[in-house]
């Protein structure tokens, strides 16, 4: 057991000291290693949130439920990581008036969502300090979460590929648009 306990801890500095084996277990995710370090001060993490939405750059979706909210997306702050998470922008305008803005992200492979932070009215953001993966919940009809997931986001037609998002946008969700 110790002889193998050896050829591990050789193999495991072995690939620290090249840089690979670390390296490639962050690369692409550094948002989320810094997002989620708590020794990284929330200036620095807040330099890599995307700029407040303008009214120019959002795209409505719709989402069942009959809630009378409506949701938009900024089309701005969407991207599609080598980590495999969508990010995105969400505005939602209540059926009472009031706007709520959060940067979230969703986990295709997995089916788990983060809100990362959430917008204030001049613009700056907040960080969610309790910010965690979390399934996404697909048994709601006014689930914003599963609209995005299953029509936009992560369709049968690609996950996480931002040509295919931009289509299912532009087409309304892959159940509306005729696919």
């Amino acid at each position: 057991m110790k002889r193998i306990s050896g050829v591990l801890l050789v193999l495991w500095v072995g690939g620290v000291a090249a840089g690979g084996f670390v390296e490639d277990r962050f690369q692409g995710r550094q948002f989320e290693y810094d997002f989620d370090a708590d020794e990284k001060p929330w200036q620095e993490v807040q330099a890599q949130l995307p700029a407040a939405p303008k009214a120019g750059a959002l795209r409505e979706f719709i989402v069942g439920g009959g809630s009378g909210h409506r949701y938009f997306l900024d089309l701005d702050a969407l991207s599609a990581g080598d980590d495999g998470v969508v990010r995105y922008t969400l505005v939602i305008r209540t059926a009472g008036g009031a706007e709520n803005v959060s940067y979230e992200g969703m986990r295709c492979t997995t089916g788990e969502r983060k809100l990362y932070a959430f917008g204030r009215p001049d613009g700056q953001w907040a960080r969610n300090r309790y910010a965690r993966w979390a399934p996404i919940e697909a048994r709601r009809d006014d689930s914003y979460q599963k609209e995005l997931f299953f029509h936009y986001f992560c369709t049968v037609d690609g996950a996480a590929d931002m040509k295919t998002i931009r289509r299912a946008l532009d087409s309304g969700g892959i159940r509306r648009g005729g696919d």
